[in-house]
């Protein structure tokens, strides 16, 4: 089973599920359950082969799980409770029971279960800037997520190569800077090299309605992320009026960082808290919204007399100060709105973030723990191990990609609140989530080798926290992958099909750039790019 449950107590007995089979219990328990096991059909009754209830002194993700000689019993704290034991339930049939088929019964084997997760944040990011992926993949990747009790899906729908919503506010933004004529295709620190094929695409609002109820059935939440004020060319290509210097930019066809860089001022905190609006109204509950703060090159600010003097009037002593209270000026828009910000960890070394702003270290846990020590929350995202765009080899066998390396059993051995943290910073640890950025993941199909299993060592960490027997129950786990057509990554080293433009090993150390980025976080103007 991935992830591990806390107990699993094999019994005596079994019992078959057949097709058509009765569920009964409060009715939002059995409609999570039957989603969870749609293969089954299961029909809603007064009594069932499946009997749920609602156990109060559970949390709201926690379930207990009997199955033997007379059916199957849950109790659940609360819809996600009932929806994850259902998912548990399905890890117990067969790995055929992940395929269509017409197969009428399935044997559940005696056992009793209980079961709650180790932290609240089970994360991935997915970076639909660089590359577009459409709806139905998101779908996809959400259908997956849930499998394996994962909860966040954090979208970065902003960046220099790309803006993906559709804005009835601002149309320009997904008529103009939605797409871009083409695409680099050089390798890391070499010439620059275009594949002249435009690429492009949006969510429109629909879609983020759709992609947010979707998910909310399935106990995951999507964490919007538009990011500022730095990555902007996307946003000034369409805007200009709203960067620092009012020049025009183009949607960036290469990868890495441009100067671009929004305004601090009064129209750009009106027109971001548009958008903020039209996410939400979209998304529906929106708890999170990301709003970046990473890798700003803030030199147009300090050459322009206009933001100069604004930050004087505010009573800033600097630039960087003035980054502090832009990011803070778009939380307390969101606050009013029901939404915590979610920031990158540049904005916490710039200083003057709320004190719920939940902050994500991706330059390393030393900085993640400076954040918690501050009282912020916390959600683990380190460059090792939780960068999914790394290699897993150091081998041309392995497709493109930045660096390396970085395997399932680095993954695996991930601890994001570490024993040497005090209680207290240990506390302030939602959890953990694994980032895909899409520089070198152009489709689906490198997604799913990015991501899995990796994802699968992921969900084990932040759910039980691991075991021993991992490396077992992984292998057995591929079964249900490859019946559910997940492309992953074999242990062994890729498919000769998933090689593709090879791997050049050596170019990026992960544990250099890790040395690097450490030092980096004790500058508060460290917010340049950093690799």
């Amino acid at each position: 089973m991935i992830p591990r449950a806390n107990l699993h107590n094999p019994l005596s007995g079994s019992y078959e599920l057949t097709t058509g089979a009765a569920i009964s219990g409060p009715a939002d328990l059995v409609d999570a359950v039957r989603l969870a096991l749609p293969f089954l059909d299961l029909r809603p009754g007064d009594a069932g082969a499946i009997e749920l209830r609602l156990d109060p002194a559970l949390g709201p993700e926690d379930y207990r799980l009997v199955t033997g000689s007379r059916g199957v019993e849950i109790a659940a704290g609360g819809r996600a409770g009932a929806f994850y034991a259902g998912q548990t339930l399905h890890q117990s049939l067969p790995d055929a029971s992940y395929r269509f088929t017409t197969r009428e019964g399935w044997i559940v084997p005696g056992a009793r279960i209980e079961d709650s997760p180790r932290f609240s944040w089970r994360g991935l990011h997915l970076d639909v800037a660089r590359h577009f992926f459409p709806k139905w993949e998101i779908l996809r990747l959400l259908d997956l997520m849930a499998v394996h009790k994962l909860n966040r899906l954090h979208l970065h729908l902003a960046d220099d190569q790309g803006w993906r919503v559709e804005s009835r506010a601002y149309p320009l933004l997904h008529e103009v800077s939605s797409h871009r004529p083409r695409t680099a295709s050089n390798y890391h620190r070499e010439p620059e090299t275009y594949d002249d094929l435009p690429h492009g695409g949006y969510y429109t609002l629909d879609d983020l309605a759709e992609i947010g109820a979707y998910a909310r059935a399935r106990a995951v939440t999507v964490v919007p992320e538009i990011d500022v004020p730095g990555h902007a060319s996307a946003i000034l290509a369409a805007y200009p009026s709203l960067g620092a210097t009012g020049e025009r930019h183009d949607v960036l066809h290469r990868w890495g960082i441009s100067s671009a860089i929004l305004s601090p001022t009064p129209p750009t905190v009106e027109f971001l808290t548009a958008i903020f609006d039209e996410l939400i109204g979209a998304l529906g509950e929106t708890p999170y919204v990301h709003i970046g703060g990473d890798e700003v090159v803030l030199d147009r600010w300090s050459a322009s007399p206009e933001i100069t003097a604004y930050g004087e009037s505010l009573g800033l002593e600097s630039v960087v100060d003035l980054q502090g209270w832009f990011l803070r000026r778009l939380a307390d828009a969101l606050a009013e709105r029901g939404s915590r910000a979610v920031v990158w960890d540049e904005a916490f070394v710039s200083g003057r973030l709320r004190q719920d702003t939940v902050v994500m270290p991706w330059r390393g846990m030393g900085v993640g723990r400076r954040a918690a020590a501050a009282g912020h929350d916390v959600v683990a995202t380190p460059v090792f191990p939780l960068y999914f765009d790394y290699a897993e080899s150091a081998s041309p066998d392995e497709p493109m990609a930045i660096g390396d390396t970085i395997t399932v059993a680095d993954v695996a051995a991930f601890d994001p609140a570490p024993s040497s943290w005090t209680a207290e910073e240990r506390s302030h640890v939602l959890g953990a989530q694994g980032q895909l950025w899409t520089e070198r993941v152009p489709d689906a199909r490198t997604l799913d080798y990015r991501v899995w299993p990796r994802a699968c060592a992921l969900a084990e960490v932040t759910w039980s926290g691991g075991g021993d027997d991992f490396d077992e129950r992984l292998r057995a786990h591929l079964g249900r992958l490859d019946a559910l057509g997940v492309e992953y990554r074999p242990l062994e080293g890729p498919h000769p099909w998933q090689r593709r433009r090879p791997h050049r090993p050596g170019t990026v150390s992960v544990a250099d750039v890790m040395s690097r980025l450490d030092t980096m976080t004790y500058d508060a103007e460290s917010t340049r790019p950093s690799v």
